[in-house]
């Protein structure tokens, strides 16, 4: 992953004598073209000539930051972007953001707008029609520019320097182990190839009825919201809101963007790239602010649709101030139930064990889809599942970020939540409980960096109160779950708690018993749920839906119909254009 390797490999550095030889047949090829026989060698030499010129571009042009430099004594800088110019902050201030590692350290400055220079980008969302800057009958041709653009960057990103660039930015920013952060740029890439080429106007497709009588037809349409606003957080810096923002392009939106200013550098970066390709600056505004102001923004310029990915209670003040107009990818409190069908394998426990450490501690827990609470069989006990677990969570290091900075929850506030864990009767630490390295890092206090921890809580303790229940199942945005059992007699117990949650992310049923999987899925509602043996709770991939599901604000993210659902609405347009028979008359009044 070091890119200076990889420039090592451009097309300039072929051995001396090969080029030589390659440049020989190519002359010889154009004399034989040149006297008059069709040389089939000279067109071939060309294209090979153009794809290594190709090559030999620098792929990163657009950066204007270098992730592997960025610290306190060479900060990187973000700006804003509207009515289709970067621009900075409206005051001279910068704001700075710790460096997450780096205890004492500001490695980005940001030109922070302030509620008195929202004025630009609120006119800017107000410049665009309901209708949208394209729709079915007006600027198709955008359609076709947007699955262009799709392929551009599919193929961009796919550069090994600009995966391992986008990688090493996310890493720097919310760190995470370079597998987890370059999983998301693969995503992210994938996406982007799935909508390629016309598939941008096969997803927006409309669909025809026959009337009631010749002349007449309804056709139903896809129709955009025309100023819609984006807010995004800080976990998936470039997964989220390329996948959001290119989705509420492709149906004919004008978005304002706002990504917590801790990440919002990723982005930033992003756009510069999606401008570089051909994408109309103006096409989408950039803001950099505090959560705040951006609250002050919506409320003035009042889009016509708002995402907000994030926590449930700020999901629920907009949804509020709003008056509903918004869709809403929030928290989620994810279950995962151990079914009491015991793999006799042990390569099968294995895997379970690894899938529920990935769940629960991959990204230190940061993600909306984690796994919060394991709910096992009693079954269960008889294999070495738990301690496969601990050993899994204690190869976790702050080295290779497996383990890392929790952006979210300080130190001190998950060892309170721990604590009001363990006054529940019953209670035990499984493992974790403290600072990573014994305290001895680098991370600064406003950060968290705790080690990997569960905690045992009974089934019976949990449900026994509403004080007990809503410790136990309190998400914390950290590397920290609930374990509890139950056994035969308790699935009931398990079905009452489900029904208690109130957010429906993603779940995990592991089990192939198809009576316990179809009592367990019949009973739940949660939006992305596997199942089987293999089942997990994070790790959505871009080939299938992701979002909430038992809430009619719930949005989707990554396939055609959370699309659909999310940044378009539905239109019917009814052609009635006669004729009228020589018979008819004007008949009476009803």
């Amino acid at each position: 992953h070091d890119p200076s390797k990889l420039r090592a490999q451009d097309p300039q550095t072929l051995r001396p004598t090969l080029r030589s030889k390659l440049e020989h047949r190519k002359a010889h090829a154009r004399a034989q073209d040149s006297q008059g026989s069709a040389s089939w060698e000279a067109a071939v030499f060309e294209q090979f000539e153009r794809s290594h010129k190709l090559k030999q571009r620098d792929p990163l042009t657009f950066a204007t930051c270098d992730p592997n430099t960025m610290s306190g004594t060479r900060p990187a800088y973000v700006s804003s972007l509207v009515g289709g110019k970067w621009v900075g902050g409206n005051t001279a201030e910068l704001f700075e953001i710790p460096d997450p590692l780096q205890d004492g350290h500001s490695f980005i400055k940001i030109g922070l707008v302030t509620e008195e220079g929202l004025e630009p980008f609120i006119q800017s969302l107000r410049e665009c029609p309901k209708s949208g800057l394209h729709n079915p009958l007006k600027n198709v041709e955008r359609y076709l520019l947007y699955g262009q653009l799709s392929a551009k960057a599919a193929q961009r990103l796919a550069e090994p320097e600009v995966e391992h660039f986008f990688a090493r930015l996310i890493q720097r920013t919310s760190p995470k182990s370079y597998a987890q952060a370059a999983g998301e740029v693969q995503v992210t890439q994938k996406f982007l190839e799935n909508f390629s080429g016309d598939q941008v106007r096969f997803m927006c497709r409309s669909f025809g009825v026959a009337g009631d009588h010749a002349g007449q037809q309804s056709n139903g349409m896809r129709w955009p919201y025309g100023p819609v606003a984006i807010v995004t957080p800080f976990n998936f810096p470039l997964e989220i809101p390329v996948l959001q923002l290119m989705g509420a392009l492709y149906m004919g939106n004008k978005p304002i963007l706002k990504v917590c200013e801790k990440v919002s550098i990723v982005m930033e970066q992003f756009l510069r790239m999606m401008h570089e390709l051909g994408m109309p600056q103006s096409d989408v505004d950039f803001i950099q602010c505090s959560g705040a102001t951006m609250h002050k923004l919506l409320l003035r310029a009042e889009p016509r649709n708002t995402l907000f990915t994030g926590s449930s209670r700020v999901g629920e003040l907009l949804a509020k101030d709003l008056n509903g107009k918004v869709k809403l990818e929030d928290a989620g409190f994810d279950w995962k139930i151990l079914g009491p069908d015991v793999p006799a394998d042990q390569k099968k426990i294995d895997y379970v064990a690894h899938v529920c450490d990935q769940d629960a501690y991959a990204s230190s827990g940061q993600k909306c889809s984690a796994q919060s609470i394991l709910l096992v069989h009693e079954n269960w006990h008889k294999t070495d599942l738990l301690s496969k677990m601990k050993a899994l969570a204690s190869q976790r290091r702050l080295e290779d970020l497996t383990v890392g900075p929790t952006l979210s929850v300080t130190s001190e506030k998950f060892s309170a939540h721990l604590q009001d864990c363990l006054s529940i009767p019953g209670s035990q630490l499984l493992f974790g409980g403290r600072e990573f390295m014994n305290g001895d890092h680098s991370v600064p206090s406003c950060y968290g960096a705790m080690e990997p921890t569960a905690v045992y809580i009974p089934l019976k303790s949990i449900m026994s109160s509403d004080r007990n229940f809503n410790i136990a199942t309190e998400e914390i945005f950290a590397p920290f779950q609930v374990v509890t059992d139950f056994s035969d007699g308790q699935v009931s117990l398990v079905v009452e708690l489900l029904e208690k949650l109130e957010a429906h992310l993603t779940a995990a049923v592991v089990s192939n018993d198809i009576e316990f999987q179809q009592k367990i899925l019949g009973s739940s509602v949660n939006g992305t749920t596997y199942v089987g043996l293999r089942a997990r709770t994070t790790g959505a991939p871009q080939n299938h839906w992701f979002g909430p599901a038992g809430d009619p604000r719930g949005a989707g993210i990554g396939t055609p119909e959370a699309i659909k659902l999310t940044w378009s609405c539905h239109r019917e347009i009814i052609s009635d254009v006669g004729p009228l028979s020589d018979s008819w008359v004007v008949p009476p009044r009803t």
